[in-house]
């Protein structure tokens, strides 16, 4: 069985519970399912290592740039 994504809310209430994540990855481990949760980009950002969450590549370049001549 090749593994397959599915949304939580199509598993059983019980199940349903277990997971954070809006989704599962669903595979055969030689015979057992497992079901893994799917990291989304909102369970993978960097909390507190930005200024903010709206910091985009510009502003990244300018604080770089204000960081290299603060060391010259």
């Amino acid at each position: 069985m090749e593994d397959m994504i599915i949304n939580v809310s199509t598993l059983p209430e019980q199940l349903h519970r277990l997971f954070r994540s809006e989704r599962v990855r669903v595979r055969d481990d030689n015979g057992s399912v497992v079901l893994t949760p799917v990291i989304t980009k909102e369970s993978t950002d960097l909390w507190g290592l930005l200024p903010s969450d709206k910091f985009t590549t510009a502003d990244y370049l300018t604080q770089k740039k204000q960081d290299k001549d603060m060391e010259s």
